[in-house]
């Protein structure tokens, strides 16, 4: 399988349901990933972790990411996600979230257990030899113990066929900063593709993420909250050395109702709506009257009322034009930084 556009979308739970996963890739990711799916909910074929399996629909190879400790439901849960579309099968060896995979000796608590992994890896690659299978995972648990780039090794020779890595340990959490550095050493211990994932928010970080990683891509998370098209930036700033420009803010409108409709289509009003709020915070930060507009978001759970309120907030700002609303924002004593930083979502 080739990926012509070495950009993918990380996998994140809550964030990266279908609907946006299929945004994302239509404009401009060169490969989405499922939020991670616990293997044994989706052997016993739970209902809504098979909703979350779900694959684009796009025609473009889609993936989907597996949790998990016991070698053959992970082989089982592979299986299964291959015939229900998957077009490629990631392991999760990064989760530091103790609830959800460290508790149950899965995601990056495997990365203490390499005997484990190594079985875990074998027995997924030997239940699904006709698709890729990819592994996700961290620097190591703990700075005393970097063995990413160990088992990378044995995640080759097990017939894995790329390797991302969050440039932090499992202790980390998400504080501190990602280590960009420390993935060359895993991209010199293999052959195969690797990416380099965490903190990348700009696309010229993008781009030193790779000249420091030395990998074949990146991955990106964060960045992307409130900004599918921020793959499309990276993809083009890596392509042409260009600054990418933002969307003008017409765009950005159409993008937030697309997503909305079909976040309501494919989870139900109710359920929704409450899902998407969160997106329409990320959209409209560092616009004007952005608070008040987030609140009353939230106290609506009519969905023809929230798209309304959503084309009142944003019309305005269409209307007036950047210089407009950059007088809003002096009014209202924001900072300059604010303003900079709204002023790029605002331009045409």
């Amino acid at each position: 399988m080739r990926i012509a556009t070495p950009v993918y979308l990380a996998p994140m739970s809550g964030v990266t349901d279908l609907p946006f996963r299929r945004l994302a890739r239509r404009l401009g990711t060169g490969m989405v990933v499922s939020e991670m799916i616990a293997s044994q909910a989706m052997v016993r074929e739970n209902r809504q972790t098979l909703k979350m399996a779900e694959v684009d629909g796009f025609g473009a190879p889609s993936a989907v990411q597996l949790a998990g400790c016991d070698p053959e439901v992970m082989a089982d849960a592979a299986r299964l996600a291959v015939d229900r579309g998957a077009a490629v099968v990631d392991i999760n060896f990064g989760c530091p979230v103790k609830k959800v995979a460290v508790g149950q000796q899965a995601g990056s608590a495997l990365m203490r257990d390499e005997i484990r992994a190594a079985r875990i890896l074998e027995a997924t690659v030997r239940a699904v030899p006709d698709v890729p299978v990819t592994l996700k995972m961290r620097m190591g648990w703990d700075h005393s113990n970097l063995n990413a780039p160990v088992l990378a090794r044995v995640a080759e020779g097990s017939g894995i066929r790329l390797v991302t890595v969050h440039g932090r340990t499992r202790q980390q959490l998400y504080t501190g900063t990602a280590d960009w550095d420390f993935v060359r050493k895993v991209k010199d211990a293999v052959r195969i593709p690797v990416l380099v994932n965490g903190d990348i928010l700009t696309p010229e970080g993008a781009a030193e993420a790779l000249r420091r990683s030395g990998a074949d891509g990146v991955m990106l998370g964060r960045g992307c909250y409130g900004r599918p098209w921020f793959p499309r930036q990276v993809a083009e700033h890596l392509a042409t050395g260009r600054a990418a420009a933002e969307p003008a803010l017409a765009e950005q409108l159409a993008v937030l109702l697309e997503h909305l409709r079909d976040m309501l289509s494919h989870h139900g009003t109710v359920t929704g709506l409450r899902l998407a709020r969160k997106h329409v915070a990320w959209y409209s930060k560092g616009l004007p009257g952005s608070a008040e507009f987030r609140a009353r978001v939230n106290t609506l759970d009519d969905a023809p009322a929230v798209e309304a309120l959503i084309e009142g907030f944003y019309r305005p700002l269409l209307d007036q034009g950047l210089e407009a609303a950059r007088a809003a924002f002096h009014a209202r004593g924001v900072s300059k930084e604010a303003e900079g930083a709204a002023a790029g979502r605002l331009a045409a």
